[in-house]
This record gives C-alpha cells, sequence and structure tokens, in this order.
C-alpha cells in the first residue's frame, strides 16, 4: 500500500510522533491506522502527545555567532519548568538547533506558516514543469503535491533534516528531548541574519 503525505500527517496530529516514526509506523503496519498508532505507542513515541498541550513558558534565548561572524541565529525554545531549562540536555538541543537554524537558512517554522500565494505560486512552477516534462494529466497534481512537500522540507524549520543527523528532522529532535526530559518543548521563534543580505 502507498503511503501517502496525508497519512503520514494525520498520524503526527495524532500522536504527535516524528515524521520519519510516523511514515515507518505505517509502513510496517501496511498503512493502517490503528496499528499503526499502537506501535508508536508501544515504542514510547506516542507518549510526547500527552505532553504537547501543556503550558512551556520557561526555557531560554538561544544565541549563536557561526565561525567567521557572517550569520548569527537568536531564538526562543521553551519548556515547561526552570529545572530543566538549567539542564546541559536542554542547552544542548537549543545549541544544536541554533547552528542548525545557521546552516540550513529555514524560512518558516511550519507548512502551516507558509504565505498562501507563495504555496500557489510553487504549485503554479511544479505544474508548469510536470506538464512540460510530459508528465500524463491525471497524475500531475500526486507530482505537484510530492514536489510541494520537499519544497516544505526544504524551506520549514520543522521538516527540515538536521545537519548532524540526517535521518532525523529538527521536530523529530525535539520530540525526542520531550520524551527523555519529561516536559513540552516548544520551538517559540527563531531569527537568522547573514552579513550583507537585503532586507525585504
Amino acid at each position: 500500500m502507498e503511503i501517502t503525505t496525508a497519512m503520514v500527517k494525520e498520524l503526527r496530529q495524532e500522536t504527535g510522533a516524528g515524521v520519519l516514526d510516523c511514515r515507518d509506523a505505517l509502513e510496517s503496519n501496511d498503512g493502517d491506522f490503528e496499528s499503526a498508532v499502537t506501535y508508536l505507542r508501544e515504542k514510547g513515541l506516542a507518549a510526547v502527545a500527552k505532553r504537547t498541550g501543556r503550558e512551556a513558558s520557561e526555557g531560554l534565548v538561544e544565541a549563536y555567532v557561526h565561525h567567521g561572524s557572517r550569520v548569527g541565529v537568536l531564538m526562543e525554545l521553551n519548556c515547561e519548568t526552570d529545572f530543566v531549562a538549567r539542564t546541559d540536555d536542554f542547552k544542548e538541543l537549543a545549541h544544536n538547533i541554533a547552528l542548525h537554524i545557521a546552516f540550513a537558512a529555514p524560512g518558516y517554522m511550519t507548512p502551516e506558516d507558509v504565505p498562501e500565494d507563495v504555496v500557489e505560486q510553487e504549485r503554479a512552477v511544479y505544474r508548469a514543469q510536470a506538464l512540460e516534462e510530459g508528465k500524463p494529466e491525471h497524475i500531475v497534481e500526486r507530482i505537484v503535491d510530492g514536489r510541494l512537500e520537499k519544497f516544505y522540507e526544504q524551506v520549514c524549520l520543522m521538516g527540515q533534516p538536521f545537519v548532524k543527523d540526517e535521518d532525523k528532522t529538527i521536530q523529530d529532535l525535539i520530540n525526542d528531548a520531550v520524551a527523555r526530559l519529561g516536559e513540552n518543548i516548544v520551538l517559540r521563534r527563531f531569527a537568522r541574519y547573514e552579513l550583507g543580505e537585503t532586507l525585504d
């Protein structure tokens, strides 16, 4: 059975597990949603979802300046208690995310943050490309959806493969920390500055 992006997204919303974990769970269970949920619970990944609704107003502001002082990142990472915010584990997570932002230059936090006009512009480009490549009309929309998912992976921080471990996304990195530390962790906001960039 083909595992679609919509299936992965639905499982992520239900469990809070990472994209790769959700895809793996669906593939391991032939696309059966309930079996995939059980599979993730058994792995302990669904426990993350129980913590996602809890308020996270503690944490820290991380500042990272890349070697040569040409790229800088400022970001806010929140957790539930000051105790967790002071742990080396939490500080390392903040540092790793800031380093990733400096390297990968995401434009948005999640696909939901991408403005609709940008999405429609990308769709139009991918549709034109697919038709120019001679793809049959009836599969063009699926091709466009697939290319749009790749676009989101490139420009949206939470779906980007982590620069130090490309098997994990930034969302997976945060979910792993939630499971380890036992608290909800939220990346509230970030700003990336590059020397000489134009201001929009």
